[in-house]
């Protein structure tokens, strides 16, 4: 049962993040692409975090998240955008969907530590 989903197409960034996070305490699931998130979002419901790259092949991650709020209802899950995409119009669309925090790439870890437990109720 993992605590977070990292769901990004490039498989560098998925192993940069998860193994970061898995070694700062996080139980870690990854996913390729926004459909893969939806579905390992469903067989998992420990998962408390999706941290998600937008520009994805098959789902983007903003379509994966409004997916999660309105089609699987999930509410409670928080969501966070990590992506090189730094653009007013997005974030604007990502807070209409819920989502809880933006980051813009390079990933940096220690930043994030604090608030990703603190998302995850750890």
């Amino acid at each position: 049962m993992a605590q977070v989903l990292v769901v990004d197409d490039s498989n560098t960034m998925r192993e940069i993040v998860s193994t970061f996070l898995s070694q700062n305490g996080f139980e870690v699931a990854v996913a390729n692409d926004g459909r893969d998130g939806l579905q390992r979002l469903q067989d998992d419901p420990a998962i408390r975090l999706v941290v998600s790259d937008i520009n994805m092949p098959n789902m983007d991650g903003l379509t994966m998240a409004e997916k999660i709020r309105t089609e699987l209802g999930n509410t409670a899950v928080r969501i966070v955008m990590l992506t090189t995409e730094d653009n007013a119009g997005m974030r604007a669309r990502a807070k209409d969907i819920g989502i809880t925090g933006w980051i813009v790439k390079p990933f940096r870890g220690e930043a994030v530590l604090g608030p990703f437990r603190k998302l995850c109720g750890m």
